[in-house]
């Protein structure tokens, strides 16, 4: 067993905590108030490579792997968990087509997506469904030589941008699931008003509208949507583990600088034994946290076609480490006092941006009955 990173993965690690110190973080509270993410920080980590890590050099990725998006995400998300969401969402939406795409889909989607240029989307939960297969109501109909897609699909992230949309459909011809590419903006596409969120302001999240959106049959990926279903849910989580990652980070350094800063009687309240005992609970749950994050990302690069694995090691790692997250920033947002309700103090957003990871990608008991599935057989 070895837990040392690679060279090559300390030096993205070293690179993007300082992009992430020198770019993201003086215009962090600038996207939490605006809302929007600039497109400049969009272009340059693409120019940084971050939206092909997970990808083949065939299809213009960098094959950095899965480990070392984790360990840039946990940088990104230090600052601002809404980019590395960002980020994440579309690396699980492009990896759909990585695993499932044709030749000609992945030649054809994947090099724009590796750079950045296009974001990915997938569409699968709609306002009756998040988790059932059999709720589905967005349909595909065949009509000729033509597929058409009708539905709405919810809290879907970053649909706005351009790029492929990969949507979940019951297909009305033969009682199944399909999964088509549909490219963002195209007749018949449109979206919501933008969904006003707790947390994570600047990652866009809207309802997406399909009226007799036409496609060919070589939009389709593969000939069943279940499998995709199941390879889209493992690989996805691996972006939110990373943000949650890096959310913990910073509930820890906040708190620990703040401890040493306020005094009591003027005295370091780091002599209060709570205080103490506290930290010493951040210290223990981010350290816990990062090995099994990093371990996600080496089990999706090396786990080969073994997406039942890798369903169980996302489901108990996005677990954890989304609670660990969302524990932190409560405890980072008690250890700060009245302090830490006001905005002008990082805490308070740290404890916002946290609240999403155990509510998105599955709820924590979707999560254990997945889990459950594996090891009760």
């Amino acid at each position: 067993m070895d837990f040392k990173l690679t060279k090559d993965q300390l030096l993205i690690q070293q690179a993007f905590r300082e992009y992430a110190e020198q770019a993201i973080a003086p215009i962090a509270e600038q996207i939490d108030h605006t809302n929007l993410i600039p497109d400049e920080i969009i272009a340059e980590l693409g120019e940084l490579g971050v939206f092909g890590m997970a990808f083949p050099e065939a299809y213009g990725g960098n094959e950095a792997g899965y480990t070392s998006l984790v360990l840039a995400l946990e940088q990104i998300a230090k600052y601002c968990p809404a980019i590395s969401n960002v980020i994440g969402a579309h690396t699980g939406s492009a990896g759909t087509l990585r695993l499932y795409g044709s030749e000609e889909q992945k030649k054809k989607y994947l090099p724009k997506c590796c750079t950045g240029e296009h974001i990915a989307s997938v569409a699968w939960t709609e306002p009756s469904t998040g988790s059932d297969p059999k709720q589905l109501t967005t349909t595909a109909k065949r009509e000729g030589d033509y597929i058409l897609l009708n539905g709405t699909k919810r809290f879907i992230t970053s649909p706005n941008y351009p790029g492929p949309c990969m949507i979940f459909a019951k297909d009305l011809d033969n009682g199944g699931i399909v999964c088509a590419i549909v490219e963002k903006g195209c007749e018949g596409y449109s979206l919501s008003e933008r969904w006003s969120k707790l947390g994570e302001h600047g990652a866009p999240v809207y309802d997406i509208y399909l009226k007799n959106v036409k496609i060919s049959p070589d939009q389709l990926i593969g000939t069943s949507g279940y499998p995709i279903v199941q390879g889209m849910i493992a690989f996805g989580k691996i972006g939110m583990v990373g943000t949650a990652l890096g959310n913990l980070l910073a509930a820890y350094e906040e708190s620990l600088k703040y401890i040493k800063e306020k005094t009591h009687r003027g005295e370091s309240i780091t002599k209060f034994q709570a205080i103490q005992l506290r930290m010493a609970d951040l210290k223990i749950n981010y350290e816990t946290a990062k090995w099994m994050a990093y371990r996600l990302g080496y089990e999706a690069d090396n786990c080969g076609n073994e997406l039942e694995r890798m369903a169980m090691e996302s489901a108990l790692t996005k677990t954890f480490v989304c609670n660990a997250a969302s524990e932190g920033a409560r405890t980072a947002l008690q250890l700060h006092g009245s302090y830490g309700l006001m905005n002008d103090y990082k805490v308070s957003r740290i404890y916002r941006d946290a609240a999403f990871g155990p509510c998105i990608e599955g709820v924590e008991d979707m999560q254990k009955v997945i889990i459950a599935k594996y090891i009760i057989q």
